[in-house]
């Protein structure tokens, strides 16, 4: 069992902080550009596995794009077996395939002032070159299992025919998440199921907090309530658990987030920097467990980085159209609808949005002042399908309207313009004493736009009233005091 350090406390607050941008981490990546200082960069480049010829991209749009994925896989980074007793601790079995059940693409700008680290669910619904539909987590190992028949056939031997099928699937993924996102992925990094046992216990583990107990005999998770140190193992059932859980991958995306945010705090901490056994176990962590590319120049990245704890770094998850979604064969999945991925990626990286606001910046309140039951709630659907937060939503207590609108403290508002724009073009009325930002939409009766009976007929944003749309999640501060509490 974990180390429990005090009793469960709250969970927190759904309320948006509006201008606190959270910190939070690119876990396997931190040690690369964070965790050694200096003094050990070339024995930490020398010791990590480098793969070429993924078909990248060059930065050439202003920003570095790096896609991170953790990998479901019985080998460490350089294809040597794990143990019967690593396979053991990581409940990982002897099955062969390989599955990616982490994937998060990270947007540095150039001048390396912010960041945005971007998760999506590994059960979203895509389009897979070569293979068709499927979900997303299956691109690198069913691209993989494919190459490998048709090398074996052809008599390549099974070294040659595993490395070369391994490239296949890596740039299989590469090119979905492109696709999905719109987005060009300019660098890879690959850490193993071993990476995160490895990596947690150089640092000598990461708290957590849990708003329940949870017993899981699938990935292994047995906690108590409240906050906790985890070790290595413990951490990785941590973050592989999403049977019984209430939003179940997305929950698990959660994990994912607050063990990271964990991680780059504790191995940022001056405990950590100033002790060399530890830095020590830290390099090998890295050499054993993390792939990148070979056109990475680690050293650069590092100097690109030095201004980042003073800058912005956001941690986002995708929207989703449908959480409960399945195939015409009945196989669960996560519906995602391309085009509202593509325009909240966007927004994330500052491509668009009014007046220089984009959507993932506004967060909007939705009132419902028509005699159309739940409609205040399918618009607040609407507009999380569009990369938009949300609120309140309720019903309006005001005067009586007759025409819908939306409010704010000035019509100029960006923020407001914004939202305006994507519910049909309503007008924005200025009101006396609004906080400056702050948005309200109101519903009357002649309301058609996204998110209406009507607007589900031209709107394509993958909301309805029959899917589970979920807003994208607050972020996660990794410099907060103590653990966040989540599921």
């Amino acid at each position: 069992m974990p180390q429990q350090l005090s009793s469960a406390r709250p969970g927190r607050s759904p309320r948006r902080r509006p201008g606190r941008l959270l910190v939070a981490a690119l876990a396997a990546l931190i040690f690369v550009v964070t965790g050694f200082g200096w003094h050990s960069i070339d024995g930490l480049i020398s010791g990590i596995e480098r793969i070429g010829d993924l078909g990248l991209g060059g930065g050439s749009d202003g920003a570095t794009d790096i896609l991170m994925v953790g990998i479901d896989s019985r080998t460490d980074a350089h294809g040597n077996p794990l143990s019967s007793a690593e396979r053991a601790m990581l409940h990982a079995g002897d099955e062969v395939g390989t599955n990616t059940d982490t994937i998060i693409l990270i947007r540095i700008p150039n001048n390396g002032r912010s960041a945005t680290a971007i998760s999506i669910p590994r059960d979203s619904y895509v389009d897979i070159p070569g293979i068709g539909k499927g979900k997303i987590n299956s691109a690198y190992g069913s691209t993989k299992e494919l190459a490998r028949q048709k090398l074996a056939a052809k008599g390549v031997s099974d070294a040659e025919a595993d490395k070369q099928s391994t490239q296949a699937g890596r740039e299989a993924l590469i090119k979905t998440v492109a696709e999905l996102t719109g987005i060009t992925v300019d660098h890879y990094a690959e850490v193993g199921l071993l990476g995160f046992v490895l990596l947690t216990d150089a640092v000598g583990g990461v708290q957590v907090c849990l708003n329940n107990a949870v017993d899981e005999p699938m990935s292994g998770a047995d906690f108590p309530a409240g906050v906790q140190r985890l070790n290595g193992a413990q951490a990785l059932s941590f973050v592989r658990q999403r049977h019984e859980l209430p939003r179940g991958d997305l929950d698990r995306i959660v994990r994912q987030q607050v063990y990271m945010a964990s991680l780059v705090h504790q191995a940022l901490s001056a405990q950590i920097l100033a002790n060399p056994t530890k830095l020590d176990a830290l390099s090998k962590a890295v050499g054993r467990t993390i792939v990148l590319d070979d056109k990475w120049n680690v050293i650069d990245f590092m100097k690109q980085l030095q201004d980042l704890t003073g800058g912005q770094v956001r941690f986002e998850t995708i929207p989703v159209a449908d959480l409960n979604g399945t195939t015409d064969d009945g196989e669960s999945v996560v519906r995602v609808d391309t085009s509202a991925v593509r325009t909240y990626v966007a927004s994330l990286v500052g491509r668009s949005g009014s007046g220089g606001v984009t959507p993932a910046q506004v967060t909007a309140d939705v009132y419902n002042a028509s005699d159309t039951s739940g409609l205040a709630g399918q618009v607040a659907q609407a507009l999380t399908g569009k990369g938009f937060r949300t609120g309140t939503v309720d019903n309006w207590a005001g005067a009586p309207v007759s025409t819908s609108r939306v409010l704010a403290a000035k019509t100029t508002d960006a923020k407001a313009a914004a939202v305006a724009k994507a519910l049909g073009g309503l007008p924005v009325l200025a009101v006396p004493g609004m906080a400056e930002g702050a948005v309200r939409v109101v519903l009357a009766g002649d309301y058609s736009g996204p998110g209406s009976a009507a607007g589900e007929l031209f709107d394509t944003s993958g909301s309805s009233t029959t899917a589970t749309p979920v807003p994208p999640a607050a972020p996660i501060d990794a410099g907060q005091n103590g653990p966040k509490c989540v599921n």
